[in-house]
């Protein structure tokens, strides 16, 4: 990363402004001017063709000119100059750059390859630079002072760390920040990220005590491994809060037109996040929300909330959108109750939601908050106001906030029911903690807050890597491959996951009706047929699984129509054999499998299962390699969780076997990276045992990539090979 070279760029000690101007409306002269109304406290250095006086400052020609040291250039000349700009920078012993100016690979192809000189020169010189085609960077610090954008409003002091792909998007929220009430600590506009990037970001922010917490706007993630090293690593100290956008496939067609570089697929990107402890959201109003959450609540101790209401209505919402999102309402104790008893009148009530009815004073609000505050039974408390008999709602916050203020040890968050007015006032006050109009903007909150705990408690994981038979697989694959199949027959598939260790059904492979009898017969009925050919993949399309054969006599009956229906269709020339399978009794079916996003790799997925995968989509995603932490999250993520645990008296699911099958899974599709797909559905869940067993699979290799990987070993002689 390079730190003291950002430094060079965050925190400089004198910048050239290479393209300064005098013309109004220009970036040249916003920039001017918005370094000097945020005072910079380093020397700023005009350059411009022209020299002269600009903003009162003397320009110079040529950065070579300017007498004294340069840590950063921010450069705003047309697109054609740029180039010749970094060499000069160069010369001066400029290490730091800012390009504003656009006109690179957001144009096309040309502007694609004028960019990737930019970065070759970047680096050859060893300097870092963020952009081209940004808006700047801002840095709140006092000792530094540097408002180096063009946004039309100077940025509001506070310690969040906001990146931006969008320059545009990030000057828009820069105007609002003090109607939002949040003040940012740096902000990067990384624009096409040629060099900085979201990662370097965090990674230059993760041990900076002055930004507490970080913010994305994202459309890409350039490098997903290196972003979920870096991110899992650093939201253990502090929340990171990202918007990421291209949910929507026409979405990421603008995105991807947007940067000049791939949008991956929206669940990839939802589990890398999930995977890394970004708390994503899906809007600016809930992103900021969240922002404003975190810079005013510590960290919950637990997931416990009181509510303080003078209304039963609001506060009984309260507590449904508490209980909504898993957390607890706090059980009051005693004495508490008994001190709330003292003081409130006895119509209230003192169980949680605390009801202090809608003649309460100010100084019931301050007691009352006070109290609960003490309580050990207590992690976080939402206080509910609506305007009664005359009460002012900001004289009530602020005798709110001034009890914040003497506890500032757990979260406090206001919910005031009141006219717009009162939010536009708090903007103009030094707030400690967050108010919202509503109770489930409150809930989202600490919901927010309570993930943030969970992360920050979760263990590290660990990746297994299990004993297994790894050539047996590659000669499995290989043989497929030499052949010119990218798609691996059924009993190809189910003996790769064999040799994983996966559980998969007793069975025996048959090529006619005697080998079929014989290994029916060895298994024990009932027994489940099933073709396997290698030309067609979907087997119960073409009525290929024959279920609950219960003798010699139905099984040879089984047999002799499957081979005059593929015959009849004209498919038996694919025909490999069949495979005669244990029937597995049970009605739990789950699915597990793999697929790849083009940008983000092997994606590992888990769920319901058999029929009604597509119809109910109950499953959840997570990027591989998986860690043990990882595979008891997505087995517990999912609705039919319940089932697997044992609903209506069946028998529970052997939770950990399972888990193993999905890190098995990961580690077959780490150990072969040219997996396209993977399918185990269904993993049926025996009634007998609880074992979670693979009764049918499908595997699917990219076929070049295969080939290259196993071509030292492939010796059949095939032309195909």
């Amino acid at each position: 990363m390079q730190k003291e070279l950002l430094d060079k760029i965050m925190k400089p000690k004198s910048i050239a402004v290479v393209g300064a101007s005098t013309k109004e409306h220009t970036i040249g002269s916003d920039i001017m001017k918005r370094l000097q109304e945020y005072k910079f406290n380093g020397k700023i250095y005009p350059v411009n063709p022209k020299g002269g006086i600009i903003e009162g400052l003397q320009a110079y020609t040529n950065v070579n000119e300017i007498p004294g040291e340069v840590d950063l250039a921010i450069i705003v000349v047309n697109a054609k100059f740029v180039l010749d700009t970094i060499d000069q920078c160069n010369q001066k012993g400029i290490k730091g750059l800012c390009i504003i100016t656009a006109g690179f690979k957001e144009t096309g192809k040309e502007g694609a390859e004028l960019e990737k000189q930019l970065l070759e020169k970047v680096r050859s010189y060893g300097m870092r630079c963020v952009g081209p085609n940004c808006l700047g960077v801002v840095n709140t610090l006092p000792e530094i002072s540097m408002d180096g954008c063009f946004a039309e409003s100077l940025p509001e002091r506070g310690h969040i760390g906001f990146v931006s792909q969008s320059g545009a998007l990030g000057g828009g929220i820069l105007n609002i920040l003090k109607d939002l009430n949040l003040g940012f600590a740096q902000f990067i506009s990384i624009g096409n990220q040629a060099d900085v990037n979201a990662e370097t970001a965090l990674e230059y922010w993760e041990n900076d005590d002055d930004v507490q917490q970080i913010l994305l706007y994202m459309e890409s993630i350039q490098n997903p491994a290196n972003f979920r090293k870096l991110a899992s690593r650093i939201t253990k100290k502090k929340p990171v809060l990202a918007l990421k956008a291209g949910r929507s496939a026409a979405g990421a067609s603008a995105a991807s037109s947007h940067t000049g570089s791939l949008a991956g697929a929206d669940k990839a990107a939802n589990a890398l996040l999930n995977q890394s402890g970004v708390i994503r959201e899906y809007s600016l109003k809930n992103l900021f929300a969240t922002a404003k959450v975190f810079a005013n609540c510590p960290i919950p101790k637990g997931d416990r909330v009181a509510i303080i209401t003078n209304s039963g209505g609001p506060g009984i919402m309260a507590t449904d959108a508490v209980c909504e999102y898993g957390m607890q309402m706090a059980k009051i104790s005693d004495a508490t109750k008994e001190k709330l008893r003292s003081f409130l009148p006895s119509a209230a009530s003192v169980k949680n939601p605390i009801d202090m009815i809608a003649s309460a004073p100010i100084e019931h609000y301050k007691q009352t908050l006070e109290t609960v505050i003490a309580d050990e039974n207590v992690d976080m408390i939402m206080v509910i106001y609506l305007p009664f008999l005359g009460l002012k709602d900001i004289d009530v916050a602020k005798a709110v906030m001034e009890i914040k203020k003497q506890y500032p040890q757990k979260p406090v968050i206001g919910v005031f029911m009141t006219k717009s007015e009162f939010f536009t006032a708090l903007s103009d006050m030094d707030v400690n903690m967050p108010f919202f109009m509503y109770a489930e903007e409150a809930a989202d909150g600490f919901n927010r807050l309570n993930q943030q705990r969970l992360w920050q408690n979760r263990p590290e994981g660990k990746i297994p890597c299990y004993d297994v038979d790894r050539a047996k697989a590659a000669d499995i694959i290989r043989q497929s491959i030499c052949e010119g199949r990218a798609q691996l027959t059924t009993r190809e598939s189910i003996d790769v996951l064999d040799a994983y260790g996966i559980r998969v059904c007793k069975s025996g492979f048959a090529t006619n009706i005697d080998e079929v009898v014989t290994v029916g017969n060895s298994i024990g009925y009932p027994v489940v047929m099933k073709m396997t050919s290698k030309t067609t993949s979907h087997k119960t399309d073409v009525g290929g699984v024959r279920v609950n054969i219960q003798s010699e006599e139905q099984l040879r009956a089984e047999y002799n129509d499957l081979i005059a229906k593929l015959t009849e269709k004209g498919l038996i020339d694919g025909l490999e054999g069949v495979i005669i399978q244990e029937m597995v009794k049970g009605n739990r079916e789950m699915v597990c499998g793999i697929a790849t996003d083009p940008q983000y790799g092997p994606m590992m997925m888990f769920g319901l299962g058999g029929v009604f995968i597509e119809v109910m989509k109950d499953v959840t995603f997570r990027i591989a390699p998986l860690t043990d932490i990882d595979a008891e999250e997505m087995i517990k993520s999912v609705k039919a969780y319940k089932l697997l645990e044992g609903a209506r008296g069946t028998t529970p699911a052997q939770m950990g076997q399972i888990q193993e099958t999905l890190l098995r899974l990961s580690q077959l599709v780490n150990d072969f990276k040219f997996i396209d797909e993977l399918d185990i559905n269904p993993l049926l869940i025996s009634e007998k045992t609880g074992e979670g067993i693979a009764v049918d699979g499908r595997i699917k290799v990219r076929l070049e990539e295969a080939k290259s990987a196993l071509a030292d070993c492939c010796t059949c002689g095939s032309a195909t090979c």
